[in-house]
């Protein structure tokens, strides 16, 4: 078995099956699997109306319901409601990194960093572009098997296009040890 770094290489953004970028998209998207995830995984996002709206190599969009679930007393949406659906819009991202890589990746947030700039008085929509990031970390730790990390942006807008925060999440990868 070859252990030279370029054979474990995770693959660049273009390169990987796209039958298996699709079987992923999918599986994310389907409305039955993902709320089961969600009451598996993330039970409080399944309480909060949190929806993956899409996802693919480069970009994912999440959305987070103004409803009496996620507003707080000020009527606006909580900001824990708004962190977990920016979470997910770069954490289904590097879900599929490590996914597609050929060979076993932790993933774990290590950072966060986060602004609000206007009241959330509607559905926030969160939208994360920093996909070839997260898969050149993964390339990173599988060809060096040093931990990396990388720290990706989302921007939760309303449906008018008004801005109301921007969070920055730092990822770290590290390959796992080989089950012998």
């Amino acid at each position: 078995m070859p252990t030279d770094a370029a054979a474990i290489a995770a693959p660049a953004p273009t390169d990987f099956d796209a039958a298996k970028v699709e079987r992923f998209r999918r599986r994310m998207l389907n409305p039955f699997l993902m709320r089961g995830f969600m009451f598996a995984k993330l039970p409080l996002g399944l309480f909060s109306g949190m929806r993956l709206r899409s996802v693919d190599v480069d970009r994912c969009t999440t959305t987070v319901p103004y409803g009496w679930r996620s507003t707080n007393p000020f009527r606006s949406i909580y900001f824990a409601a708004q962190s977990m659906a920016a979470e997910l819009s770069t954490g289904a991202l590097a879900m599929m990194a490590v996914e597609l890589a050929p060979a076993s990746v932790a993933m774990l947030i290590t950072g966060l960093e986060s602004s609000f700039t206007k009241k959330a008085n509607a559905e926030v929509t969160f939208t994360c572009e920093d996909g070839a990031k997260l898969f050149a970390a993964v390339r990173e730790t599988l060809e060096t098997g040093e931990p990396a990390t990388t720290r990706v942006e989302t921007v939760g807008r309303m449906p008018d296009g008004t801005e109301v925060s921007r969070f920055v999440f730092t990822w770290s990868f590290k390959k796992r040890a080989s089950q012998a």
